[in-house]
């Protein structure tokens, strides 16, 4: 049961609480062109141990806002008191952070059921399949929970997933000079989260796949991504997709906690996520009217009195989390010192490689 059953005085606002213990922040849809194409009422979205670190964060950074469903960021398990925001990927260059990242990632997906149940009684969703949404350690969560087959999955979109700690920790002894210590317990750890090696069984779910990669990561290389999609094809995956962008790891500006504006190249990775969750999860049309979508498909023209319903604000983000407000950006631009390389709310090229449903 839920230890902060969330008040919801207003479904078109973010609402914060916990389902299993687990921090979450939801988003309602909001998507005023689109309904539910199917049973798919809900995705749920991990962070990782690199920008963005919390639920908070990742929605502000990917808030989906166009796809007509509930989203839900959860939190990423706290590891012996300590929350996983706290750590960062360098970690897993000592045995401590790759078994806390195990932990995290393992419990993560052990509790998802109950989570979800939590979360459906919360939100007054019914049984269905969801999707699944994840960045870097939160994106091993939903390959991890795909392999697994814990709960029945759509569509999963992974944003610079971490495919296996040793490859990872591989690239940050290249980045840092440094060697890895590992110990017996550590390196066996690693060998079972080798998500590669669960290609197979991520396969046989059925479920659509985005992978999408950058070409300036130096933790998940963008070949590395590319090899899984190739993979995943290869154990007779039927809809295996990858893009590729101009960016590094992070998707948000260092610390990585609190609801911040987007940096121009989380603009681009939401646009082409929402876009490809819509295609699978949405039907779109602009006759739906501009009220809101609610939880059962259904427009707010469809509501006696009910008026057009706004996309989440930065602030409604920060609200809800308990986090102090932002005003939204004019324009995204990068926040970490980096150099602009394109116009943060225009169109951005991107190639999909690999299947299409």
């Amino acid at each position: 049961m839920s230890g902060d059953r969330p008040y919801r005085p207003d479904v078109g606002r973010p609402i914060s609480g916990t389902a299993d213990g687990i921090g979450y922040l939801a988003l309602p849809p909001t998507a005023v062109d689109a309904r539910p194409a199917g049973p798919t009422r809900l995705i749920v979205a991990w962070p990782g141990f690199d920008p963005p670190r919390t639920a908070p964060a990742l929605a502000a950074a990917l808030p989906l806002t166009g796809v007509p469903t509930w989203r839900v960021y959860l939190e990423l398990p706290a590891v012996d008191g300590r929350p996983a925001s706290g750590l960062d990927s360098g970690a897993l260059l000592t045995s401590e952070g790759v078994e806390a990242y195990g932990a995290a990632v393992e419990q993560a997906v052990e509790r998802l059921p109950a989570v979800l149940a939590d979360l459906r009684r919360d939100l007054g969703l019914g049984d269905g399949p969801i999707g699944l949404a994840g960045f870097s350690a939160g994106g091993a969560v939903a390959l991890l929970t795909l392999a697994r087959g814990v709960v029945p999955v759509t569509a999963a979109a992974l944003v610079a997933p971490v495919v296996a700690p040793a490859h990872a920790a591989r690239s940050l002894e290249k980045r840092s000079a440094r060697e890895r210590d590992w110990n017996e317990r550590a390196t066996a750890l690693a060998e079972r989260l080798d998500l590669g090696a669960r290609a197979g069984d991520v396969a046989a779910r059925d479920a659509a796949l985005l992978l999408v990669g950058g070409t300036k990561d130096r933790l998940v290389p963008p070949g590395e991504i590319t090899a899984l999609r190739d993979l995943l094809l290869r154990r007779g995956a039927s809809a295996v997709e990858s893009a590729t962008f101009r960016m590094g790891h992070a998707l948000a500006a260092e610390p990585g906690t609190d609801a911040r504006p987007p940096t121009t190249e989380a603009v681009r990775v939401d646009g082409v996520v929402t876009d490809w969750f819509r295609d699978r999860l949405a039907e779109v049309s602009p006759d739906l009217g501009s009220g809101q979508v609610t939880a059962d498909g259904r427009t707010g023209a469809d509501h006696a009195g009910a008026g057009a319903s706004a996309s989440q604000t930065l602030p409604d983000v920060a609200a809800a989390s308990g986090g102090a407000g932002a005003a939204p950006p004019a324009a995204a631009r990068p926040q970490d010192g980096t150099a602009d390389d394109g116009p943060a709310q225009g169109p951005a090229p991107v190639r999909f490689e690999g299947s299409r449903v």
